[in-house]
């Protein structure tokens, strides 16, 4: 098991690094253990929205530079660079055919058990959160999934030394247009962020964050 100790020096290690050694590689076997990680990532009602597009093409990075602000230096260093997709509305409609998949196919519910609960999951979407109608609101909160993937694929990354990045700063309207023209976008999807992995090429300054009393309420 790992110690308490390792996790907390893992947390401490791991920082937004905007720079990366062109010259290192991560492993086939540790990049496989960090995907892994995001694959077994909870999501809610299991639904699993996301898609992990690893961009290894060098002149497909290149294309993105123009229309990624935030990701000038990582984009052509890091070892390796994923933009993380997350599905749609439509996608994610309880009468879509990807939740008929998920709950048939990957959860291998029983039909009755499906059925209830597929009308929970509308109940949820039109009334609990109120967001049925909004395309943004539910791209926005299938997205809110996608993140957790993506926090737990930094920690995994950090617990075996390697350095991460997640990225916001990009258009996004044109990066989905860069990945459609290189048909590697499928209709339904769009993209919630990116991150970069690879291996720091100097240490960054002391991490700063508040104190624990700011950020936590007891309410006893």
């Amino acid at each position: 098991m790992v110690s308490k100790e390792q996790i907390m020096e893992a947390y401490r290690f791991r920082h937004a690094c905007k720079e990366f050694d062109p010259n290192r590689k991560i492993s086939a076997e540790d990049f496989e253990f960090i995907l892994e990680t995001g694959r077994l990532s909870p999501s809610s009602f299991g639904f699993e929205p996301w898609k992990f597009v690893v961009l290894e093409n060098p002149q497909i990075r290149e294309k993105l530079l123009p229309v990624s602000w935030g990701a000038q230096k990582q984009l052509p260093t890091s070892s390796h660079f994923v933009v993380m997709l997350t599905r749609t509305k439509r996608e994610m409609l309880p009468d879509s055919a990807h939740i008929a998949h998920m709950m048939e196919d990957v959860q291998q519910l029983p039909s009755e058990v499906a059925e209830r609960k597929a009308d929970l999951y509308r109940v949820f979407l039109e009334t609990d959160f109120g967001i049925m109608d909004n395309e943004r609101a539910v791209f926005e909160w299938a997205s809110r999934q996608t993140y957790i993937a993506l926090g737990n694929m930094m920690t995994a990354a950090a617990l075996i030394g390697i350095d991460s990045c997640p990225i916001e700063g990009f258009d996004q309207r044109k990066v989905e247009g860069v990945l459609q023209e290189e048909g590697i976008m499928e209709d339904g999807f769009g993209v919630s962020c990116m991150v970069a992995f690879g291996y720091r090429v100097r240490e960054p300054r002391e991490k700063t964050r508040q104190p624990i009393e700011q950020v936590v309420q007891w309410i006893r």
